[in-house]
């Protein structure tokens, strides 16, 4: 754990990387694919509601978590703790994959999506592939001079999101928002394209549980890093659905289904093919924030790794110079690049949603097993709501799984496979005196 010297971290800095971690891809691409799922603006709406109320049920679990084992790491850390080194394994793999590079590859596509059509001639495959080495290179070197930058950019996004709700609304026809569509609410629920739905937003909303990977640097956390989490939360939540309900008020359901570029498209057919540039320009640069970002935080979570599995300590290894680890900078860039130049967007959409919601289920959890395990362990933040709140979301998670691999199997195996990897390779890569060993640390 980290001493209280080294907690430098404050409410407000942890509430804003819960922001910017929170608001990027999904934001800008999502609901034309949800419109071309779901069939009506109505059951959109209610899938980003309910994807802000899942996130929210989270941030109070995790306040609660994070309050009584303020450790850097997130549910590495947690459930290392809560339940065995194993999981904590298999979650840290999960984190190499799903948490990082695979919304990195997600998030070059889109940005891919949106340069092709202002920069004709070269595919948009091409473009996420080029913005993935040139972030990857530039924070695997070290180089100097990107937090600041990374900071501003980040502010200037959430204006944009900000404009490009109040003008869409504005300038918009606000009766699109409540079109119902073509198949009613109980269809959509029973056959389960409601469930999928929810999927592809809790993508967007991936990022609200950022203060818990920074939990052992942030001052007073007990205080700090519940109003972090569930303030950045409520945040971005009032501002996807605000901005979502822009998108459909500014062009009807039918331009807008199955376009991953949905706010430019949304802006040319509001404000013209000039403003439309324009926003698909600052969208993208918004998107390569996005990318920058991963590229940066993520090798981190697999130096931690290295760090206590000795077999892989390779990861922890750094260039001469460089202050970033080289090795888990490459790992990743070379997973993304082959996810990005493989995958189809909607596919990376259900592959992260459903992975990242067994994860989460499980860390939920987690408040219930430590309530019952250690009733006496200090927890200056108690989950408000419980066991309500921390039930409905892990219900809404399992919901989401189960119709996930009805409806999208393909997608959901690959999932599954993941997390079978992750425990045959914790398996392969500790000794069984190494596992005894830790399960007696963890006990």
């Amino acid at each position: 754990m980290t001493h209280a010297r080294g907690r430098r971290i404050t409410t407000r800095t942890a509430t804003m990387l819960v922001i910017a971690s929170t608001i990027g891809t999904g934001a800008f691409t999502t609901t034309g694919l949800l419109l071309a799922d779901l069939g009506g603006a109505l059951p959109v709406m209610i899938v980003w509601a309910l994807g802000g109320a899942l996130a929210m049920c989270g941030a109070l679990a995790y306040g609660e978590l994070t309050a009584a084992m303020p450790e850097n790491g997130g549910e590495y850390a947690l459930l290392s703790r809560i339940y065995h080194p194993a999981v904590g394994f298999v979650s840290g793999w999960i984190s190499l994959i799903v948490g990082f590079s695979a919304p990195m590859a997600a998030a070059a596509i889109a940005f891919g999506a949106y340069l092709e059509p202002l920069l004709p001639g070269v595919s948009g495959k091409v473009w996420a592939i080029a913005l993935i080495l040139v972030f990857s290179g530039v924070h695997a070197s070290g180089a100097r001079g990107g937090a600041r930058l990374q900071d501003a950019i980040t502010a200037l996004e959430l204006g944009l999101v900000a404009l490009l709700a109040i003008v869409g609304l504005a300038l918009g026809e606000p009766s699109r928002v409540l079109e119902p569509g073509t198949t009613s609410l109980g269809a959509l629920t029973t056959s389960g394209q409601l469930a999928v739905g929810l999927v592809w937003v809790s993508f967007s909303y991936t990022g609200w549980n950022a203060a818990a990977y920074v939990a052992g640097e942030v001052r007073d956390p007990g205080r700090a890093l519940p109003r972090a989490l569930l303030g950045g939360t409520a945040v971005v939540t009032c501002l996807y659905v605000a901005l979502n309900a822009a998108f459909l008020a500014s062009a009807p359901a039918r331009v807008l289904a199955g376009e991953v570029d949905v706010a430019q498209v949304a802006a040319r057919h509001l404000l013209g093919p000039e403003v439309g540039v324009v926003v698909g320009a600052v969208v993208a640069v918004g998107l390569a924030t996005t990318v920058g970002a991963i590229a940066l935080t993520g090798p981190r979570v697999y130096e931690r790794m290295g760090s206590d599995h000795p077999r892989l300590a390779w990861l922890t290894t750094s260039r001469d110079g460089a202050r970033g680890p080289l090795r888990a900078s490459v790992l990743q860039t070379c997973i993304a690049l082959a996810l990005a130049a493989t995958a189809t967007f909607d596919a990376l959409l259900t592959y992260i949603g459903f992975t990242l919601a067994l994860s989460s289920a499980l860390t939920l959890a987690g408040v219930f097993v430590l309530r019952a395990r250690a009733p006496e362990m200090p927890r200056p933040y108690r989950a408000w709501g419980h066991p309500w709140t921390t039930g409905v979301a892990i219900a809404l998670s399992l919901w989401m799984t189960v119709h996930t691999l009805w409806q999208r199997p393909v997608a959901a195996l690959v999932g599954l496979a993941t997390i079978v990897i992750g425990l045959w390779l914790y398996v392969a890569l500790s000794g069984r005196s190494e596992i005894g060993g830790r399960v007696a640390r963890a006990a």
